[in-house]
């Protein structure tokens, strides 16, 4: 985590010469390149509690046979808890991974080797992964063989193309094999677009490559849902075909787009506050109103929610890391409490949904239904948080201590005199 916050403020923070801004002394208020990844940790935090919340109203507002939820009786209480926010872990996920990247494509350079990235990505993921995984796996199959083929699809990744088994064991980890598959195609596409872009001499010509390249991969998503939907009307309770990567990687391609967009404008594409704050304002209520207005399985808001959330979430992430001055909201977002739940909002993730189902069946959480989901969600949250800063220094941050077993040119290091 920490590394991806070194690499966002290596290039969005202001040149220097000799210790000192290439712009002369900052102005006060400037974002600091500690509070830029301080802000991209709250937002961490803002995403997993919301996820917590979303989880919950799952549980408490259940399915029924045509696979949509019962709605709160309130209908703008409705909206905001209903309001899904993995597209935001995406374009966070694809925007820090692709500013490397970005910058070498667009500035010149050279990237680290792919089998560096992998490692440290497999290093982060993996460990909590699997044995998160192994555990909740166990327990729900004390006896063997159990269903063996969860377990697999599970450890390997490919839960998300299995049409029963694709919310088993640890339900919102289906959205890990997308990440995965982010990562081995950005390995494959980072160098080639920096080998695209060297022998460009101009560099709005490299700009346009790479901007290109992430509108592609966007518009890719978005046709496969029209023919899907439209064409050959296949119903949105067919698992994979929705969540799978042709459909839901139009979040990573928003915010590859954003890390070529703030590679390309550098500081001049700082917003002032008159600009940032409306920004701001009509990303989170377009978010909002498009949770509102998709009230049927079937209608063009849910169809096409997750491409449209992450374009929202990528405006919101730009008017808040790439600003001129400091704010309320950013204040906020770096506030102690929230930057520690992002910095276990890993753990939060993988954790929350086996807690709150063992709650449930052990009788801890409250009946079904309206009167029992607020005091639900604050029983979860409370267990879940706490059981995530366990999981962080237990599991997470001894495993994150592997990565130096790597330098930079993917060589092992040598810790012996």
């Amino acid at each position: 985590m920490s590394t991806l916050s070194t690499t966002l403020a290596s290039t969005t923070a202001p040149r220097a010469v000799n210790g000192t801004p290439a712009n002369g002394t900052p102005a006060k208020g400037a974002p600091s390149r500690n509070r830029m990844s301080q802000e991209i940790q709250g937002l961490r935090g803002m995403a997993a509690l919301l996820t917590v919340v979303f989880h919950v109203w799952q549980q408490y507002f259940v399915y029924d046979r045509d696979g949509a939820h019962s709605p709160v009786p309130n209908r703008y209480a409705n909206a905001l808890v209903s309001l899904e926010v993995i597209d935001l872990f995406f374009v966070l996920s694809a925007y820090l991974l692709t500013l490397s990247y970005a910058r070498a494509a667009i500035e010149g350079g050279s990237t680290r080797p792919g089998r560096v990235f992998l490692f440290r990505r497999a290093i982060r993921i993996v460990p909590l992964y699997f044995l998160a995984v192994t555990f909740i796996w166990a327990t729900r199959n004390p006896t063997l063989p159990g269903e063996w083929s969860d377990l697999l699809h599970h450890l390997t990744f490919t839960q998300v193309f299995d049409q029963e088994q694709i919310f088993y064991t640890i339900g919102p980890t289906w959205s890990l094999s997308l990440e995965i598959m982010f990562y081995v195609a950005l390995v494959g596409l980072g160098p080639l677009a920096v080998r695209a872009c060297r022998p460009l001499r101009r560099r709005v010509s490299r700009v346009a490559v790479c901007a290109v390249g992430c509108a592609l991969l966007y518009i890719g998503p978005c046709l496969w849902i029209a023919v899907a939907r439209y064409g050959l009307e296949i119903p949105h309770t067919e698992w994979p075909v929705y969540f799978g990567p042709q459909a839901r990687f139009g979040g990573f391609a928003a915010g590859m787009g954003l890390a070529v967009a703030m590679v390309a404008l550098g500081d001049r594409g700082r917003l002032d506050a008159k600009v940032a704050i409306p920004l701001r304002a009509a990303a989170l209520v377009g978010l909002y109103l498009l949770s509102y207005c998709g009230t049927e399985a079937e209608d063009f808001p849910t169809t096409f929610y997750h491409p449209l959330s992450a374009l929202l979430w990528t405006l919101l992430l730009y008017s808040t890391i790439h600003v001129r001055r400091q704010g309320r909201w950013h204040s906020w977002l770096t506030a102690r409490w929230l930057t520690g739940v992002g910095l276990a909002s890993y753990s939060l993730f993988v954790w929350h949904e086996p807690i709150m189902l063992g709650l449930y069946n052990a009788g801890l959480l409250p009946p079904d239904g309206q009167e029992g989901f607020p005091l639900a969600v604050v029983i979860v949250l409370v267990v879940a948080v706490a059981a995530a800063a366990v999981s962080y220094w237990a599991i997470e941050y001894p495993a994150s201590l592997l990565g130096k077993l790597k330098d930079g040119k993917g060589r092992s290091r040598d810790f012996y005199p």
